[in-house]
Parts: structure tokens; C-alpha cells; sequence
């Protein structure tokens, strides 16, 4: 899979991400069309109406949020087989939300956007929770809601399995503040965090290491070092002009607090300009 995406998509990106309220599936899909150029509006409508169709197979109210999570389980967990296993971090495809329906694998978080996103077609109390190194679902209040694991087929966990998950990942206890709803916009920017880790494990697949860069820069709010990694990448793929161009557009986002890193970063822009002859 590759592809640069079209302006179009991008646009689209742009625009749903300054949405008063942006469409998670919507910004999953275009970020999908990203690394699946044959992923068109009408493989995207599918995927939409996939959602929809396991939705409507959910029973109707069951009740509480244990219900809820019981109710999520049997369908998508039991019924349909939707979990993850060691082997889905080395696929570029578990990241990408219409494979993640048509395969039933993928990585935690886009195991919960499924999740998230029939639970909330059918009225659920839902919300993803980006614990450290494993994201999971929450229904009903926080603080006092049920977690669930769509990775391990929507298994509820306990405080203790929680603890245990962060424990892993920072060796810090958990803390109530990792328990809160996780915003759509930190989702979609934790999934191009993830396909931004595959593709740097990749050296050559610098061009999805490009257009994940590129599609977090057009989020509202992003980490201004991104620009530098964009930079990098230009210059790496041999677009030593666009290269430079961005050095010395982040050279001056960052003299006003850093002289030496701005001179540092203009003397890179001279050596890729040099590389031209």
C-alpha cells in the first residue's frame, strides 16, 4: 500500500478536523485513503454503512454500562471476531479503519474507534480512554465506568487489569487523570503517532512516513517539532528545495527561544540546498 492521497482528502481532513464537533470515522477513513489510493467515497460510504449494520444488530437499550460492555462483547468480540494479536502491530493495515472492519484486526485504538463507533450509533455511553502504550473504551460515567478491551475482544477489565496495563507500559501507577474521555482530535493524532512508529521502523517507507506528518500538521493542535521531522523526510526522498524551505521556516519558529537550534537548523538548510549540485 502507498499513495500521497489526493488534495481533495486532504482538504476534507483539514476541514472535519476544525469541525465544531469532528466525525472520528470520517477523519479514520480519510487518513485510511492516505495509504489505500483505491479507497474511493464509495469505499468509504461502505465502511459507514458496516458500522451502521453492526449497530442495528446491538440490542436495543439493554441497560447499564456493564450492558453495554456485555452487549458490545458478545456482538463484535464473539459473534464477529473483531481482537488484535502481537502480529497486527506489523501490518500498516491495523491502522487503517476500513481493513480494521474487513479484516476484524488491528491495534487497540482502532479495535475501540470500532468499538466507539457502533456503541454510539446505537445511544451507548461510549468514549475511548488513551491509557499510556494501550488504548481502551469506557462506558458510563467517569471515574466510575466500566473498560473494556477491544484488543482482547472486549474483555472488561478490572482496576487492577488498568494498573497492570500501565504498569507495563510506564511502570508508573495508574492515575485518575488517564481515565478521561480521549477527544477524537488525540485519537487521530495517536493513530498517526502509531503509523509514524511503523514507518520509522521501515526506513523505506518514507512516503508514509511523509503523508502521516503531513496530515497531523493539519490538525488544530500538533507538536511544532513535526515540522522539522517534515524536513527531514523532504530532504531524505531527495526534495532537498522543499527540504530546505522547511528548515528555515521552523529555524525561525524556534530562535525566539532557542539562537544555537535556529543556526543549527539554517546550517542543515544550506547543506540541502548544497546537495542540489
Amino acid at each position: 500500500m502507498s499513495g500521497t492521497g489526493s488534495a481533495g482528502n486532504r482538504r476534507r481532513f483539514a476541514e472535519e478536523a476544525r469541525a465544531e464537533r469532528p466525525d472520528l470515522a470520517v477523519l479514520c477513513l480519510l487518513l485510511a485513503a492516505e495509504a489505500d489510493p483505491t479507497l474511493d467515497e464509495a469505499g468509504m460510504d461502505a465502511a459507514q454503512l458496516e458500522l451502521d449494520r453492526l449497530a442495528g444488530q446491538l440490542p436495543f437499550r439493554p441497560g447499564g454500562p456493564e450492558a453495554w460492555a456485555a452487549a458490545l462483547r458478545e456482538l463484535l468480540g464473539e459473534r464477529y471476531g473483531f481482537g488484535g494479536s502481537g502480529a497486527d502491530y506489523q501490518r500498516l493495515e491495523s491502522s487503517l479503519l476500513h481493513e480494521v472492519l474487513r479484516r476484524r484486526r488491528g491495534l487497540p485504538i482502532l479495535l475501540s474507534v470500532v468499538w466507539m463507533e457502533v456503541a454510539r450509533r446505537a445511544g451507548a455511553p461510549v468514549y475511548g480512554v488513551a491509557l499510556p502504550g494501550h488504548f481502551v473504551v469506557g462506558f458510563g460515567p467517569p471515574g466510575t465506568q466500566v473498560l473494556v478491551d477491544p484488543f482482547d475482544g472486549g474483555r472488561v477489565l478490572t482496576g487492577r487489569d488498568a494498573e497492570v496495563l500501565v504498569a507495563g507500559a510506564t511502570g508508573a501507577p495508574l492515575d485518575a487523570s488517564m481515565l478521561v474521555p480521549a477527544e477524537p482530535l488525540d485519537v487521530v493524532l495517536r493513530i498517526l503517532n502509531n503509523v509514524r512508529a511503523w514507518a520509522a521502523a521501515r526506513p523505506e517507507r518514507t512516503d508514509v512516513a511523509l503523508w502521516a506528518v503531513e496530515l497531523s500538521l493539519l490538525l488544530p493542535s500538533h507538536p511544532a517539532r513535526l515540522r522539522y521531522e517534515r524536513a527531514q523526510l523532504l530532504v531524505r526522498r531527495g526534495d532537498f528545495v522543499a527540504g530546505a524551505v522547511e528548515l528555515e521556516a521552523y529555524a525561525e519558529v524556534v530562535e525566539a527561544v532557542d539562537e544555537a537550534a535556529a543556526d543549527r537548523l539554517r546550517h542543515q538548510a544550506r547543506a540541502a540546498r548544497a546537495r542540489l549540485n
